[in-house]
């Protein structure tokens, strides 16, 4: 009975080793067979080969490269809250003639005025007239709706806010240091050196305007 356990065991540890030297011999063979395929000059040569090769590993760092980078470009997107921020809709139906509101936007104020068409005829006047900084008033409002001006409510001076229907040109002084706007808001006295800025902005509708 020992003697056939011992004969079993020899057979299997003889066919393990077959089975090893078998597959190494096939390990060998697929070794052997991808060195001379790289080493095969007419492989070495072969440009369309040298192409794959170049694009395959291109095409897999940029991979990596798009996989590692797009966590981080993903976090500087804006929030949808940062994003309601940037615009700001408001009705402008409810503004009077002659009358204007400030409102806030990016957290700096606007002034949207309605004109007068004496107030616009005034800036219109003045359009080749002494400018600091020279701008047509038709240039400051949308076509159509002059009677609309819609301005950053901060002097270029300072920042301090003006007050409407001062000064020498029936515009806006700023109580600060003096400095005189006309009713386009062009700077035309005084140590600021711009005009108030006009902000991007859109009609939606005759009674609805979009800033941003």
């Amino acid at each position: 009975m020992k003697k056939r356990e011992t004969h079993s065991k020899r057979t299997l540890l003889r066919g393990d080793v077959r089975l090893v030297s078998t597959t190494s011999r096939v390990s060998f063979k697929v070794a052997d067979s991808l060195t001379q395929s790289v080493s095969d000059p007419a492989h070495a040569d072969d440009p369309s080969r040298r192409d794959f090769i170049h694009i395959a590993a291109t095409a897999a760092m940029a991979g990596g490269v798009v996989s590692v980078a797009w966590p981080l470009i993903d976090q500087m997107n804006p929030a949808a809250d940062t994003l309601a921020l940037a615009t700001l809709e408001y009705d402008i139906g409810k503004i009077a003639l002659g009358q204007e509101v400030t409102i806030s936007w990016r957290k700096q104020p606007v002034f949207v005025r309605h004109r007068t068409p004496v107030e616009i005829a005034a800036a219109r006047a003045d359009d080749n007239g002494s400018l600091k900084d020279p701008e047509t008033d038709a240039a400051r409002v949308k076509a159509g709706k002059e009677q609309w001006l819609i301005v950053l409510a901060s002097c270029t001076h300072l920042g301090c806010v003006p007050t409407f229907g001062g000064g020498d040109y029936k515009g806006w002084l700023c109580p600060c240091h003096g400095s005189v706007y006309d009713t386009s808001g062009r700077i035309r006295k005084g140590p600021a050196p711009k005009n108030l800025a006009v902000p991007d902005y859109k009609f939606l509708s005759d009674t609805k305007i979009k800033i941003g």
